[in-house]
């Protein structure tokens, strides 16, 4: 088979959720031993050596333009100078004018919510409209969606009106580096070297509404009220304006004091930071997997999630879940785990096992089958 992979954003310097998906995706395609040929669609960009080529992966690095010209221009007339047999669209959308079978990867269609198109940065409006625009008429041409959890399958589904038969779930997985596995000299060459506190929270967000920072704050606030906040909270890739426009509308600033911005920590530097932690904090209003769980559980480090979406999916049934919409509850069980030892034992070993669960590999063997399902109808 030779099989066409979008993957337009694998070379960008500040990779996040799809990037990594895909990524790691990737490498274990390669792996594969069959006979197969990808070929992978990308734009350059800072990290040309995210993924090199081999015997059965070619790279088709094409020139840069804005992500809607590329996909719908740019993308097409690649995949059809390489005669591919099948596209595989890995990050929500697709080029309108395929007439080759088509896999796509619909993450999550909460773009599709109404309260998504006026909240966000302008960068990440635009991006909703252009999916809202494309997703619900790719999904009805392609042959087969593939999503990340069963909670969002029910949601596409549901939301798209797709036959149960065309949207299959193939879960996530964190790498092989999320480990508890750290020596002692390691973890203070990297605590120094980032300058971290020695007691601290991590908390994993961005502007995007539904990592629910306000609420991340509320509770801070109220365990500074309470004369509980005896920890730093640290924000890997936030800007400090935003932060501190939420501060004030709050009237919480005196907070930034208790908080550490580090900026982009990338993806394998991350598990010394989960690490060194003393919880992770991912009470996310909305996920459609939420892969940090993994990492942080992988890691060794307790993991408070959300009640909510596809986090008790991801996180299972003996995890720490909690309303992410009141702070007062998100308060209570970060003191809880800060000065609960049996509590903090419990989830630590709980999570390791947890994350053992999932592997790229699996996902990977997943993939490859859907190919052969679509391209064997």
């Amino acid at each position: 088979m030779r099989i066409g992979i979008e993957a337009q954003r694998i070379f960008r310097k500040k990779k996040h959720g799809m990037d990594i998906v895909v990524l790691e995706v990737l490498r274990e395609l390669q792996k594969m031993n069959t006979s197969d040929e990808y070929f992978v669609y990308a734009q350059p960009d800072a990290d040309m050596n995210a993924l090199l080529p081999s015997d059965n992966m070619k790279l088709q690095i094409s020139k840069a333009a804005s992500y809607p010209v590329w996909e719908q221009k740019i993308l097409p007339e690649s995949y059809k100078n390489d005669k591919v047999d099948l596209l595989h669209c890995t990050s929500n959308t697709a080029p309108i004018s395929t007439k080759i079978p088509l896999v796509v990867t619909i993450h999550d269609i909460i773009y599709l919510e109404k309260w998504m198109i006026t909240e966000g940065t302008y960068y990440q409006r635009f991006g909703n409209l252009y999916r809202r625009w494309n997703v619900p008429r790719i999904a009805h041409k392609a042959d087969m969606i593939i999503t990340v959890s069963d909670y969002e399958r029910e949601r596409i589904i549901e939301g798209l009106k797709i036959p149960e038969s065309r949207v299959k779930t193939v879960y996530n997985a964190c790498g092989k580096h999320f480990t508890p596995d750290a020596s002692p000299q390691e973890l203070k060459a990297f605590k120094d070297k980032m300058n971290l506190p020695d007691k601290f929270i991590l908390f994993l967000g961005n502007t995007d509404p539904k990592k629910n920072l306000p609420n991340v704050l509320k509770s801070i606030g109220i365990l500074h009220q309470r004369g509980q906040l005896d920890f730093t909270l640290v924000m890997p890739d936030f800007g400090k304006e935003h932060l501190l426009s939420i501060l004030k509308a709050q009237n919480n600033e005196h907070l930034m004091q208790h908080i550490m911005l580090t900026g982009y920590i990338p993806n394998q530097e991350l598990p010394n930071l989960y690490r060194l932690a003393q919880l992770f904090l991912y009470p996310s209003l909305r996920e459609s997997f939420g892969i940090p769980i993994l990492e942080a559980m992988g890691c060794g480090t307790p993991v408070i999630t959300s009640n909510t979406s596809a986090m008790p999916e991801v996180a299972g049934k003996n995890a720490i879940l909690i309303d992410p919409t009141q702070p007062e509850e998100i308060a209570e069980m970060i003191v809880s785990v800060l000065n609960n030892t049996a509590l903090r034992e419990k989830t630590i070993t709980y999570g390791i096992e947890r994350a053992a669960q999932f592997s790229w590999e699996k996902t990977a063997k997943q993939v490859s089958n859907i190919y052969r399902d679509v391209l064997n109808k």
